[in-house]
């Protein structure tokens, strides 16, 4: 492996791993992730993703939040979990109940911004009119 796979990959996880981290520590302290000060931090790691690339489709590592669902899943054996749950037609542990909540909310939180920061230009670099009013020009 060349150094800047080695440098991508360590980045890739070191952010993964501070995600997995913040969410341990707001499931602990019974805090929820929407709130300061986990949602400004969990925006600071989306901001390093996206500057890295991690979030575009197709990306390598895959730090989207289809991604994020993915490896944290995984880390925390939620899909096996699952299975387990729909084939001995139980209900999933309350401790992977808790996990999965935390998750859907990370996942929510990341496609907000990804969905935002994909349209900022949209929104910011439009000409404005002398009211300040954004003017958008609808001719085809």
């Amino acid at each position: 492996m060349t150094s800047s796979i080695d440098e991508t990959l360590t980045l890739a996880e070191r952010i993964l791993d501070r995600i997995e981290a913040l969410i341990f520590e707001a499931e602990q302290t019974t805090k929820p992730l929407e709130l300061d000060p986990y949602r400004s931090q969990l925006f600071e790691l989306f901001v390093t993703a996206n500057g890295a690339g991690y979030t575009k489709d197709g990306s390598d590592p895959d730090l989207s939040a289809d991604g994020l669902c993915r490896l944290l899943g995984t880390r925390w054996g939620l899909a096996s979990a699952a299975r387990e749950s729909v084939t001995q037609q139980t209900r999933m542990p309350p401790e992977h109940l808790s996990k999965m909540r935390l998750l859907w909310s990370v996942m929510r939180m990341w496609m907000e911004w990804d969905y935002a920061w994909e349209r900022w230009d949209e929104f910011h670099n439009h000409p404005t009119g002398e009211s300040g009013e954004t003017k958008v020009d609808h001719t085809p």
